[in-house]
């Protein structure tokens, strides 16, 4: 089992930054592949980043590819997500999840953390 708690949600105006965290519990941490999702009003979760287990590999969606970068602590259990040039679109509450690196399969979820973009 592992447990996700995500942080760093907020107000931003559009063009500005955001960083989020996900720290786990337990000490299993880098046997899991992370991901970023997201879900806005209205629209299903959809995939937002992905890293594998030591941090050799990483996924992006289209739409967020130059714009974010994922990456992980395994020494404390977190893993990030680094949001620049944020725009509207990107309003949503944000999902950290732990399991097979990819687009796909994970087996916990955090309880999101919620984005705003103002234009």
């Amino acid at each position: 089992q592992v447990q996700l708690v995500e942080s760093g949600g907020g107000l931003v105006q559009a063009g500005g930054s955001l960083r989020l965290s996900c720290a786990a519990s337990g000490r299993t941490f880098s046997s899991y592949g992370m991901g970023w999702f997201r879900q806005a009003p209205g629209k299903e979760r959809e995939f937002v980043a992905a890293i594998s287990r030591y941090g050799l590999n990483t996924l992006y969606a289209d739409s967020v590819k130059g714009r974010f970068t994922i990456s992980r602590d395994n020494a404390k259990n977190t893993v990030y997500l680094q949001m620049n040039s944020l725009k509207p679109e990107d309003t949503a509450v944000y999902y950290c999840a732990a399991g097979s690196y990819g687009r796909t399969h994970y087996d916990f979820w955090g309880q999101g953390t919620q984005v705003t973009v103002s234009s």
